[in-house]
């Protein structure tokens, strides 16, 4: 295990600055997350730890060790890529091996390690396939498993699962937590998921076009995103964001009419509140709509989607920021119907439109 440092990091290519003076800190055996849109970043600033790429500007360091310079076989890191790159003519276990064998490992210690890892991962049954004998879930547990065969101070994943269907998405995900939790390893993942994210990592770093936005345990991003793109980016579904106007401040709460609903006026906590006229941007999750909500909308609903555990309905599904409500559980609601919306206005947040920094 081994911490990771970035300073004042940058990449660019030709006149395109991409990394924009990244910092960061990655405690030991922690699982940190890059997450964000495509074009954000992420792969950039994670083949930049691997020496897949070569810095413009700024550090990388490993434990105690300033690797900015050096090569990607000697920085201690073991990188599981989006596609499984697997030798199809090499089986399991000689795939598994392979990366050990090239240093020149005495041969009892690669078939040790591979035992192990196979059977962190089981595969033990599986050790003498070729990879087209194997379904992609187990080619990817084939390709960590060579990873873990390397014992590397850092672990990058570059959206593993992208490739897999979505059952075998979760189950994987569950298997590279559970991996997480038996080895203890430093481990950086890269996705553009956020319910990835959110589910496996101990931090999460999002980005947006080369900066980091925001850096917290999930929890906190999205129960106090310091901006309107983290609040929209954590969270699924996204949440909601309806133009307001603050009417009056008292007694720590600022009074915001919601413009496109009929003036509905709603008190949100807040230490600074703006002074009355001012407009911005009202964010509430479809979660926190509920029947006992003291503040209430009134809205169409176009679109239901009944998902079994939980139903959705969505007003304004025609335009690019919908309304989304979830619905409570044996709820009535029909496509057509004419519904009272009920939440909790201390469960909503305010932004400033322009910047979309958080007014707290």
């Amino acid at each position: 295990m081994a911490e990771v440092e970035l300073k004042q990091l940058r990449k660019s290519f030709g006149n395109v600055e991409i990394i924009h003076g990244v910092d960061l800190q990655i405690e030991s055996g922690e699982f940190t997350v890059f997450v964000g849109p495509s074009g954000c970043g992420k792969s950039t600033l994670l083949r930049l730890v691997a020496g897949l790429e070569e810095a413009t500007g700024g550090t990388i360091a490993i434990g105690d060790e300033d690797v900015t310079d050096t090569e990607p076989a000697d920085r201690g890191v073991a990188m599981v890529f989006q596609s499984y790159a697997l030798y199809p003519h090499m089986t399991v276990e000689e795939n598994m091996g392979f990366g050990l064998r090239m240093t020149g490992a005495d041969p009892g210690l690669v078939r040790e390690r591979v035992q192990r890892a196979a059977a962190i991962l089981h595969l033990e049954e599986l050790l003498k396939r070729k990879p087209k004998q194997l379904s992609g879930g187990q080619r990817q547990r084939v390709a960590i498993g060579r990873a873990i065969v390397r014992e590397p101070k850092v672990f990058l994943f570059d959206e593993p699962l992208s490739n897999l269907d979505a059952e075998l998405r979760v189950r994987m995900r569950l298997e590279i937590a559970k991996l997480h939790n038996d080895l203890g390893a430093t481990m950086i993942y890269v996705t553009h998921d956020q319910v990835e994210a959110m589910t496996l990592a101990d931090k999460i770093v999002v980005l947006r076009a080369g900066r980091i936005e925001q850096v917290g345990r999930p929890l906190d991003l999205y129960g106090d995103p310091d901006n309107l793109f983290v609040a929209g980016f954590i969270g699924s579904p996204k949440m909601n964001f309806l133009a307001g106007e603050v009417t009056g401040a008292e007694n720590g709460t600022a009074r915001v009419a919601l413009t496109d609903f009929d003036g509905t006026q709603a008190e949100v906590p807040v230490r600074d509140a703006p002074a009355p006229g001012t407009k911005l941007t009202f964010g509430i999750r479809p979660e926190h709509f509920s029947r006992d909500g003291t503040a209430q909308l009134r809205t169409r609903l176009d679109v239901i989607e009944d998902l079994g555990g939980v139903s959705y309905g969505y007003s304004g599904a025609d335009s690019d920021n919908p309304l989304t409500i979830a619905l409570g559980e044996g709820h009535s609601a029909a496509p057509g119907a004419e519904i009272a919306a009920r939440f909790d206005p201390a469960r909503a947040m305010l932004f400033d439109t322009g910047s979309g920094r958080r007014i707290r």
